[in-house]
């Protein structure tokens, strides 16, 4: 399937059946060092180092009781909680099938069911104190539209948030170029003590991907258009 190539780098052989996106991918993946990395350390994937990072600039995991993971699939980011907080409780959801993770409660559905809010609150068994978000929808190719998806996403989870955190818990939401829109971040400044925005290093360069950290949970507020009601 591959071969040693310069500077030590593996490439694909073109093979039948193979578009050249497809493997332009694989290529990357053969020589990307998160993949390797997350290989020999045991995390389903390269995904698990951008929680790290991000733990490592803005300590989000060490005291927490109880978590919620929202778009687990395929788990790395509960992986990382586990090992690095092994007594926490952690709820995580998903549309994908999951294999089981040790120490961790994993419900197969859409988020955006009207259900999943108080099955993921009943799951945990009490309040949360840290939301995470690796939640995308899927793209269309249109980049207004992708992103609009995706921040419908981001503040159905900030919302949840809203609801499940303790004072001082946090949320950690996935967002794409341009970190989230003014609206979102006038919201989150209400709720959180702070609100940033990071591209980890395990992010590709290439990737629109950077994550909203929302500290210092405040309690939840009243959005502008419900104060008009």
């Amino acid at each position: 399937m591959s071969r040693g190539g310069s500077g030590g780098k593996q490439r694909v052989k073109t093979a039948r059946g193979r578009t050249a996106s497809s493997t332009r991918w694989l290529e990357r993946q053969l020589n990307d060092p998160y993949v390797k990395k997350a290989q020999a350390e045991g995390y389903r994937s390269r995904a698990a180092y951008k929680l790290i990072e991000l733990d490592e600039r803005f300590n989000l995991i060490k005291g927490t009781r109880r978590v919620i993971d929202l778009g687990i699939a395929p788990g790395g980011w509960s992986q990382v909680v586990r090992r690095q907080n092994p007594g926490a409780a952690i709820v995580g959801i998903d549309l994908l099938p999951v294999d089981p993770i040790d120490g961790v409660t994993i419900l197969q559905m859409d988020f955006m069911d009207d259900a999943a809010p108080a099955l993921l609150t009943e799951s945990l068994g009490g309040k949360a104190d840290l939301v995470l978000s690796d939640m995308a929808a899927n793209t269309v190719g249109h980049q207004q539209t992708d992103h609009l998806r995706t921040m419908g996403l981001v503040e159905a989870g900030a919302d949840f948030a809203g609801e499940i955190l303790n004072p001082g818990g946090a949320y950690v939401a996935k967002v794409l170029a341009g970190g989230a829109d003014h609206g979102l971040v006038a919201l989150l400044k209400r709720m959180f003590t702070t609100v940033k925005h990071a591209k980890p290093p395990a992010s590709r360069k290439d990737s629109s991907e950077w994550y909203v950290i929302a500290q210092g949970f405040k309690g939840p507020v009243a959005r502008p258009e419900d104060e008009r009601d």
